[in-house]
């Protein structure tokens, strides 16, 4: 990971593009409803253009429909910025039955989003779902709660944010074909008519005062492998003795 030393926001040009993990919980939790009910999946996400791939992947293994919103405007936006602007992109294209959301990402890991996108949209919301089902108008989501779960019932629409399912299933050679060829839409903030006061840095309570790599320094290490765990032991006494680390 890199860091601009003038912007402290990530270095994005060149880095690997991978499907959040908790993301893939939860699209696949929206995938093993669309099997088992019927539904439309559409999956968003808010990024640089290269975030298309990721949403092909989507589409690849049983999504029905990909948006990138994708916008300079966008940039060095928190997670109360980058919910907003999700929340205005649902919006617009009309609020679901079912929002699912990955519990957190594996970069920031605030797991804030998806409770922010429930507020912006004034929803019902369960977060750290281990298993979700939809029974008539109501969503009913088996909730992490440390040691044990909690069974909790709310109606639809909702918003749920997904810690565990399955593995994300395979594409088929079939889906990738079609992920291939499909155009991904892409929105801007003035495609959907944002105010640009929510969203970006503007839009940003938080602000990166400084961002940087620790120094990595190298420590000189000495292995005792004895075969006699006994002597082993001595000698590790002996050298911190030695080395003042420990006196007799």
């Amino acid at each position: 990971m890199k860091i601009d030393p003038v912007t402290n926001n990530l270095v994005r040009d060149g880095v690997t593009n991978i499907m959040n993990p908790y993301d893939q919980y939860a699209l696949e939790t929206a995938l093993e409803i669309k099997d088992s009910m019927g539904a439309k999946v559409t999956v968003i996400t808010m990024g640089p253009p290269h975030a298309e791939s990721v949403l092909k992947d989507c589409l690849a293994v049983g999504a029905d429909e990909a948006i990138l919103v994708s916008d300079r405007a966008f940039g060095g936006a928190d997670t109360l910025a980058t919910s907003a602007a999700l929340a205005e992109t649902i919006r617009h294209l009309g609020i679901p039955d079912l929002i699912m959301c990955g519990r957190q990402a594996i970069d920031g890991d605030t797991a804030q989003v998806g409770p922010e996108i429930a507020e912006h949209l004034d929803l019902p919301q369960v977060t750290a779902a281990l298993k979700v089902q939809v029974k008539d108008d109501k969503v009913v989501v088996d909730r992490d709660n440390e040691n044990t779960s909690m069974t909790l019932a709310m109606k639809m629409p909702c918003v749920v944010t997904v810690m565990r399912s399955p593995e994300l299933r395979f594409a088929s050679i079939k889906g990738k074909m079609k992920a291939r060829k499909t155009q991904v839409p892409v929105y801007s903030a003035d495609d959907l008519q944002i105010d640009h006061s929510i969203i970006g840095k503007a839009g940003s309570p938080t602000q990166v005062m400084k961002s940087f790599t620790p120094k990595v320094t190298q420590v000189h290490g000495e292995i005792f492998n004895d075969e006699d765990p006994a002597i082993a032991v001595d000698k590790l006494v002996n050298k911190l003795i030695a080395d003042k680390i420990i006196t007799k």
